[in-house]
């Protein structure tokens, strides 16, 4: 016999069959609409107990005058905003006063800071750093990839540079030496901020006083990771960031454990990335446009996608077409290489070339997804663009429009996706 999940009550305000009758109906249908009621029951179950967790799981955190409650004021965060040389948007404001009321409660926080790509993010994840920094806490930001772990740090020590912060990164890739010194000034209390991919997690890592957790593009690290890097401090504050647009009420469904803050304004100087998709047939005319913008002074990229599981093949496949872009198609123009098999400081040293300017295309797997802050990089063609994903197109798209002038997103993609595109437009 089939027991009852749900009481009366719920089923008869949700119109829902009894629950022997679902799973009855969905082996042995009676007819479709009996099957339509099965589904129907058995999907709200699914929907109702996540929910009740992830409540469970959020009433469990704030756990009353368990957390950390923060200094309502600080020194750092305001002259870090006075020599800011811009101003922050109303939404950033807004946020930033979210946080703030979070960070002085006793209540551990759990919040999802959602913004497109250029928002403002990091900036006022930064004002939530300095904030525990200054009340004697250290932070942990972690990131999904070496390129955005190094462009984090790049970014924080040239906001810090003048405020007495110490920001130290950790990556897999570092010599011995250099670890081992990272590894003591977290252990010692004197690395304020760590910056890091999942190797702030590994057992070595020990933290003297871990106050606020940051982790970017939550999305990418599992549950058990996230709970890991909480674990190594006495319930941390935790602030997750995603550039990945969620509809709120999907993102309550998904993330009913943390409270949601958007930022939905852009900065004022900011235009919308013109997006457009071309077949094959079309791509020498999208060429032509990479090299009149390169010409102007602007930057390009070029994203293969990940063709084959082996990435070996992919690594060939990649740097066969490079080196057909730089002698077939782009020849006279300074071209780069960047993929995911490349050592750190490799992939360190094509990125400084490209902020310098001294690579003006750059041909790349889908290793720069997230991560590369140009404002000069104008143009974004996407080869194959049928392969990705939503979320991966969207973040991709992401990489360019971070500065004043007109920026492109052009997806190279198979007729028949065109078609399928065009027709629903």
């Amino acid at each position: 016999k089939t027991g009852e999940t749900l009481s009366r009550d719920i089923l008869e305000r949700n119109t829902l069959k009894g629950m022997a009758f679902a799973i009855e109906q969905i082996h042995f249908p009676s007819d479709t609409v009996n099957l339509d009621a099965a589904r129907r029951r058995l999907k709200f179950d699914e929907l109702f107990f996540l929910q009740l967790m992830l409540a469970y799981r959020k009433r469990s955190l704030e756990g009353e005058g368990n957390g950390i409650a923060f200094s309502s004021k600080s020194d750092l965060a305001r002259q870090l905003a006075e020599s800011l040389p811009f101003t922050l948007t109303k939404a950033q404001r807004k946020v930033l006063r979210e946080i703030a009321a979070d960070m002085q409660s006793a209540k551990t926080m759990n919040r999802l800071l959602q913004g497109d790509v250029g928002s403002g993010k990091t900036i006022v994840a930064l004002m939530a750093m300095l904030v525990a920094v200054e009340s004697g806490y250290q932070v942990a930001l972690m990131a999904p990839t070496e390129i955005l772990a190094e462009q984090h740090y790049r970014t924080l020590t040239a906001h810090l540079k003048s405020l007495p912060v110490n920001v130290r990164l950790l990556v897999g890739g570092q010599r011995k030496k250099l670890r081992e010194d990272v590894l003591e000034d977290i252990r010692s209390g004197r690395a304020h901020i760590t910056v890091g991919t999942h190797a702030v997690i590994e057992e070595d890592v020990g933290f003297a006083r871990l106050g606020l957790v940051v982790i970017d593009e939550q999305h990418r690290f599992g549950v058990m990771q996230r709970a890991t890097l909480r674990e190594k401090g006495y319930r941390p504050d935790v602030l997750v960031m995603t550039a990945t647009p969620i509809p709120r009420t999907l993102a309550l469904t998904l993330y009913g454990d943390l409270d949601v803050s958007v930022i939905d304004e852009l900065p004022a100087n900011r235009r919308p990335i013109k997006t457009a998709v071309r077949t094959e047939s079309q791509k020498e005319r999208v060429f032509q446009f990479v090299r009149e913008e390169v010409k102007r002074g602007r930057q390009a990229y070029v994203v293969f996608p990940l063709i084959e599981e082996s990435e070996k093949v992919d690594l060939k496949a990649a740097t066969e077409e490079f080196q057909r872009l730089q002698t077939e198609v782009f020849p006279g123009f300074k071209l780069g290489l960047l993929h995911g098999r490349m050592k750190s400081d490799e992939k360190e040293a094509v990125m400084l070339k490209f902020q310098a300017g001294e690579i003006q295309i750059l041909t790349a797997t889908t290793v720069i997804e997230v991560g590369i802050d140009i404002p000069n990089a104008t143009v974004m063609i996407i080869e194959n663009a049928e392969r990705f994903g939503l979320s991966q197109l969207h973040q991709l798209r992401g990489r360019v429009g971070r500065g004043a002038d007109q920026s492109y997103c052009i997806l190279i993609a198979d007729y028949g996706w065109f078609e399928a595109h065009r027709k629903s437009k």
